[in-house]
């Protein structure tokens, strides 16, 4: 792969991913510009790379706020526990029962039905894009006003969970923006919210890593050595590309501590919006 390209890629990645923009679609048009497939097991994999970096770079800045919230005493993580547990799981029965609704009926017909094959559409991403943005902006509405919990609770992590399912058969709707906005419209405190969130992202990545390694071998089966590139092809320029996710990342995430608390939240909306323009605008022109 182009060390070049993976560079852009790790850089959009690590902006995006820790912002509600849909890191996803982004990564997806920077792709499709540079003449890249997004659907192929390979890029899926390398995004998923990408997805890792920024990964560390959440654990290096919520570290401190977690071990004071979190693990300040075994009943408090405990409860903490709880929450991660069942927005988790209501996550992973959403999430697996929507991508077999769209493989076995919207999908019906195609030889090797697979969610991933949607990665590429960009009318479906632009559709995504514009959906998170009206939610965003809505959520902004409630991000001006006093919260009325204390802390994330039972009520507030089952939603999370089950919005956070919803994101993940579609790139453009972004799990950061989605979740946050479920807790900002439910009376969560932005602080722990926004903790909260993160946490449940630390949680999800590793699964999606080992489906989509699977996903790659699966996929290079029975190829003569000339036309399977392995691992290790993939694998070590995306190394280079997580570094630089990884410091992009921790830019972003100070960007968004600032406008949450400041109450710009409904500004990452308009820009869903806007990215939804120009999405569907390179969709038009053939990309």
């Amino acid at each position: 792969m182009n060390f070049l390209k993976i560079i852009i890629l790790g850089l959009v990645q690590g902006a995006c991913e820790l912002l509600p923009v849909s890191s996803s679609a982004h990564v997806i048009v920077a792709e499709k510009l540079m003449g890249m497939d997004p659907s192929s097991p390979a890029m899926t994999l390398l995004l998923v790379m990408l997805h890792t970096g920024t990964m560390f770079a959440v654990i290096a800045f919520f570290w401190d706020a977690w071990r004071k919230h979190y693990f300040e005493s075994r009943e408090v993580f405990l409860n903490i526990a709880k929450l991660v547990v069942a927005a988790t799981i209501l996550t992973a029965i959403v999430g697996v029962a929507l991508q077999k609704i769209i493989e076995k009926v919207f999908m019906k017909g195609l030889a090797k039905p697979e969610v991933e094959l949607l990665f590429s559409n960009l009318e479906l991403i632009a559709a995504a894009l514009f959906a998170v943005g009206l939610l965003i902006i809505v959520a902004g509405v409630f991000n001006s006003r006093p919260s009325r919990n204390e802390e994330v609770g039972m009520r507030e992590a089952c939603w999370i969970g089950v919005v956070q399912g919803l994101c993940l058969p579609f790139r453009g709707f972004s799990r950061s923006g989605a979740t946050i906005s479920t807790g900002l419209i439910l009376g969560s405190p932005k602080q722990r919210l926004e903790e909260f969130s993160f946490a449940l992202a630390v949680v999800l990545t590793p699964p999606v890593i080992v489906k989509e390694v699977h996903r790659l071998r699966e996929s290079l089966k029975g190829l003569p050595p000339a036309q399977s590139p392995g691992l290790g092809h993939v694998a070590l320029p995306g190394l280079f590309g997580m570094a630089c996710s990884f410091i992009a990342g921790l830019f972003a995430l100070r960007l968004l501590s600032r406008w949450l608390e400041r109450g710009r939240w409904q500004y990452f909306g308009f820009y869903c919006l806007a990215a939804s323009a120009v999405v569907f605008f390179l969709h038009t022109r053939g990309y």
